[in-house]
């Protein structure tokens, strides 16, 4: 059953499992309804429920659709460009469809050159209603760990590549970050050799705390 139809019918929900999807060209709120397929892509509608990349020739006019069975909503690609999701999971037209859990997930549309177009997927939890607004509530502070200053130079050292921002960074290696830490500290007898062994140290005093320390 597609989107359209099921709308022409009257469903409407918002209760656990509706999906809220969004990209810069609008948004649509879907119910928990076995069999119902949103599709999404550059193309209009009756095609597509949600167009996405809609400037761009690289994104197909049916890139994916999310198909809700089984209690859970399962996103496949049917476009010609890759679907990237989080922590680096790549979706083509050959994988099996992934499950969405609840809550949010971003999904990226590969597109021209470097242009990746945004869909914003929200499932509703048994729990809430879907996304609310808090304008207006206190941001959240960035999770900080105690360092001292020899570990918070040695850190940034190895990693000024990242905090310079340049394109594609890389940690310095050992043998370099101990170069530049003899020219800072000259006091002090840094070798690669060191550098390895501190910084495996602060890697395993931070383990279990939260850092990613991989």
């Amino acid at each position: 059953m597609h989107f359209s139809d099921s709308l022409a019918r009257g469903v409407a929900s918002t209760g656990p499992g509706t999906l809220h999807a969004r990209t810069v060209t609008g948004g649509i709120k879907v119910p928990p309804r076995t069999g119902l397929t949103v599709r999404f892509g550059r193309g209009e509608r009756p095609d597509v429920d949600l167009g996405v990349g809609v400037d761009d020739l690289r994104v197909s006019r049916r890139h994916g659709q999310l198909t809700f069975r089984r209690r859970q909503w399962w996103l496949t690609n049917t476009g010609q460009q890759l679907l990237r999701l989080p922590r680096g999971r790549m979706v083509h037209g050959s994988s099996e469809p992934v499950p969405l859990a609840p809550g949010y997930t971003p999904l990226f549309v590969r597109g021209s050159g470097f242009r990746e177009h945004l869909v914003e997927l929200y499932v509703t939890g048994h729990d809430d209603q879907g996304p609310v607004s808090r304008r207006r509530a206190d941001t959240v502070a960035p999770d900080r760990w105690p360092m001292d200053d020899d570990e918070r130079l040695l850190l940034v050292v190895l990693g000024q590549r990242y905090l310079l921002c340049e394109e594609d960074p890389r940690p310095l290696s050992h043998g370099r970050a101990a170069e530049q830490l003899r020219y800072l500290r000259s006091e002090e007898s840094w070798s690669g050799r060191k550098v390895e062994y501190r910084i495996e140290a602060v890697r395993r005093r931070l383990h279990g705390t939260g850092f990613p320390t991989r």
